[in-house]
This record gives structure tokens, C-alpha cells and sequence, in this order.
């Protein structure tokens, strides 16, 4: 199976033996993945940053066809261009621009600019577009210990800076009064952010990865009490999406990621109801 070929599981493909390999590991890296979107999606929410993770997410393409001319590993390329995007929106965010149209042309440019530069490699037979929808069934023993090693950095450090994120959160001004620097939180969440893009591309893709920071948090704050309950809530709720998107995968013959958000979607509205009843 291509690494960069958008599949679905079919069990007629393959031996029963190589089947519950390759979805061992795509169930084990998608729950892995869900250690850093579980915590950093509850900011994301918080924060109202939607916005910037679109932009990070559409900006990582532009980091693949780079990894890919310059010979690159992935992660490397894909972490260098969607720091430098964070880095980018984070500075305009405080200069007054108005965001909604700055995001939407850095965003789309950066995609554009990444499908187009692909174009102009020689010999490359990698088609990018399988970018924008990941393929987690092809995920490799190293993409393994990437993804975990990944996530487990931005895990670590949000539980570090759990406290100051939240106070900044909740109000800037507080921070300030309390000693802490608005400035350093933000460019805490902006590198965890940036670092979860990298990592996440090749399993989500593109246009996945801020469903899966968005759409467990946001069902989470309909059922959680409090931050750290929302926080775990909400990386339960992912841990499920990837299991669940995975047996529909299985069972329907549909393409792994979109099955994934599809369940994490669904999780949503039943939080919905759950909220109305409480």
C-alpha cells in the first residue's frame, strides 16, 4: 500500500494477520495523536483559534512539497513551515489586521503555493493532494514512534504550563497582574500547535486536523465541569472517533480519516442532546 495514497480497509486485500497489523498501528498512532489534540483542542475552543489552526493545517502542504524538493525528512519540512505560519499569524494577531481575510489568504496561498512548487519537482512521484486528506492505515513503525514522541512533547508541555495557559485564557489582564507573560503563553500554544500539525499531517491530512482539535474538544465542553475534565473528556472522545472511524472503515469500506471525524461529528450531536437533557 503507497504511504501517500488515500485507502480503506477492505479484508478481502489482504491475509487476516497483515490486516490487524496495519490497523493495530493505525489505531495506536491515532490514539497517540489524540494525547496532544485532546488537551491543545480544548485551548483551541477556548481561545476561539479555529482560525489558526486552519491556517497551520493548509500551510503544512506547502512544508511537504519543500521536505520533498529539498530532501527533506517530512516531519522536518512540515514542522518548519507550519511554525513559521504560527509564528506568522500569531504576530499579525496583535497588530490589528483583520484576521478572518489575513488567514484566508496565508491560508489558501500556502496550499496553493504547495501543490503548484510540487509541479516543479523532477521526478517526484508523490501526489500531494493524498496530503490533504492523510492516510492513517499506512502509517509505519517510525511514523509510530513520531507521532507518540510528538505528542508527548505537547502533552508535557501543556501540563507545564497548564496554569499560566489557562489564567491567560480566561483573562489576559489577570495574567499580566499575576506575573505571567500573555506573550509566552501564546507562543507556548502556538508551537504545540504547530508541532501537532507536523506530526498529524501524514494520518489526518491537511484538512482533517483541525476537525480532530476542534470537534472532541467542542463535544467535551457540553458534558466537562471544568478544565481538566474537558481536557481529558475531550481526548477520550477523540481516542473513541479514531476507534470508531476505523471499525466503520472496516465495515462500510469508507476512507479511514473522513470516517474518523465523521464519528467524532456524531459524538457531537449526541453531546448536544445530552446537554438539553441535563
Amino acid at each position: 500500500m503507497s504511504p501517500t495514497a488515500t485507502a480503506t480497509i477492505t479484508p478481502q486485500d489482504a491475509p487476516t494477520t497483515m490486516l490487524d497489523d496495519f490497523l493495530i498501528r493505525a489505531a495506536l498512532a491515532g490514539i497517540g495523536l489524540t494525547l496532544a489534540t485532546g488537551p491543545l483542542g480544548s485551548f483551541v475552543v477556548w481561545r476561539r483559534m479555529a482560525y489558526f489552526g486552519d491556517a497551520t493545517s493548509h500551510a503544512a502542504i506547502l512544508g511537504v512539497a519543500l521536505a520533498f524538493g529539498f530532501g527533506l525528512p517530512l516531519y522536518a519540512g512540515t514542522l518548519v513551515v507550519a511554525l513559521a505560519m504560527a509564528l506568522t499569524v500569531a504576530a499579525l494577531s496583535g497588530r490589528g489586521h483583520a484576521m478572518d481575510t489575513v488567514l484566508g489568504v496565508l491560508a489558501h496561498a500556502a496550499l496553493a503555493f504547495g501543490l503548484v512548487a510540487a509541479s516543479f519537482i523532477s521526478g517526484l512521484r508523490v501526489d500531494l493532494t493524498a496530503f490533504l486528506f492523510g492516510d492513517i492505515l499506512a502509517v509505519s513503525r517510525t511514523d509510530l514512534a513520531v507521532v507518540w514522541g510528538g505528542s508527548a512533547v505537547v502533552a508535557v508541555l501543556l501540563i507545564w504550563r497548564w496554569q499560566e495557559l489557562l489564567t491567560a485564557t480566561v483573562n489576559e489582564e489577570l495574567a499580566q497582574a499575576s506575573g505571567q507573560d500573555p506573550l509566552r503563553a501564546r507562543l507556548v500554544l502556538t508551537l504545540a500547535l504547530a508541532l501537532t500539525v507536523a506530526v498529524a499531517i501524514k494520518i489526518v491530512g491537511a484538512l482533517l486536523i483541525a476537525a480532530l482539535l476542534i470537534i472532541p474538544a467542542a463535544a467535551a465542553r457540553q458534558l466537562a465541569r471544568g478544565p481538566e475534565s474537558m481536557a481529558l473528556a475531550a481526548t477520550a472522545i477523540g481516542a473513541t472517533s479514531v476507534l470508531g472511524g476505523l471499525q466503520a472503515s472496516l465495515n462500510f469500506d469508507t476512507p479511514a480519516g473522513p470516517s474518523i471525524v465523521v464519528v467524532a461529528a456524531l459524538i457531537f450531536v449526541l453531546s448536544l442532546g445530552v446537554k438539553r437533557r441535563g
